[in-house]
């Protein structure tokens, strides 16, 4: 079809109507072909080498899986309307005694509260210690690190999330990854560990209202040369947010302490 005239482009677009690639955004969500625990809110493949972003409710479900065993989730959480409480890795890490994720982990903001819970994992190799690749190290790895490149770095691509969200790139802190594990040495030195293969998946539950990014790239020490990630599948429905009595909250008194900062500060707020 030809496009060099306005009619011409205008009919080749109309024309794309109701076409679905392997990679891309499903809207309305409720038609994702596949049945999810509630409602769905956000249905999404996201190729490697992209992002994407969406706001989810307190109490939203997010599933998170890597269809063929070479994605990277590189993951930013905001508390929605309120983004300078975000995602704090170390406090993540130091307040639970545990460096590596996995369920029943809670990730934390530098508030002493829970922005979301992990409450399943099948996968097992995740990295909470080094962040997200960066324009100067895919440039010297890859030869290119620009969002644009055939291998963007991961920081670029949060960048731009951030930006459809009112965020800049002073607001972007370090960000937790899925499906890529690091593990330290008794010397201290990271060896990466790889993923667990196809369909592995990792479910997150929001705490609070969220403003989520991710960057789906490919870890910052996977050794391989080549820029290799493959797809990622984004599914959240509607659930509720986890509540006292519920096993989670009292798993830890660490955690039962963030869980009774976080309901505190809703409450106050009218938000619960």
């Amino acid at each position: 079809m030809a496009t060099a005239t306005t009619h011409g482009a205008r009919d080749h677009a109309r024309a794309q109507h109701g076409t679905r690639t392997e990679t891309m955004p499903v809207v309305p969500a409720s038609d994702w072909p596949a049945a999810v625990p509630g409602t769905p809110v956000w249905a999404e493949t996201v190729a490697g080498g992209n992002y994407t972003h969406r706001v989810l409710a307190r109490g939203a479900e997010l599933r998170l899986t890597d269809l063929a065993g070479d994605a990277c989730a590189h993951l930013l959480l905001y508390v929605d309307g309120r983004p300078w409480e975000r995602l704090n890795t170390a406090d993540t890490v130091k307040v639970q005694w545990n460096a590596y994720l996995g369920a029943d982990r809670l990730l934390l903001s530098d508030q002493g509260r829970v922005l979301a819970s992990v409450v399943a994992d099948g996968s097992g190799r995740h990295d909470a210690l080094c962040g997200t690749s960066t324009l100067v190290r895919n440039t010297e790895r890859y030869g290119d690190g620009s969002p644009q490149s055939p291998s963007p770095a991961g920081r670029e691509l949060l960048k731009l999330a951030a930006a459809k969200n009112g965020l800049g790139p002073r607001d972007l802190p370090p960000s937790l990854s899925f499906f890529q594990g690091v593990e330290v040495r008794a010397d201290g030195v990271l060896d990466f560990t790889g993923s667990a293969g196809p369909g592995a998946s990792v479910t997150l539950r929001a705490e609070q209202d969220l403003t989520v990014l991710i960057a789906n790239v490919p870890h910052p020490l996977d050794p391989r040369p080549d820029y290799v990630c493959t797809p990622l599948e984004v599914l959240a429905w509607r659930a509720r947010p986890t509540a006292p009595g519920d096993q989670l909250w009292d798993a830890t008194p660490e955690g039962r302490r963030a869980f009774l900062n976080t309901l505190d500060f809703l409450t106050a707020r009218g938000l619960a």
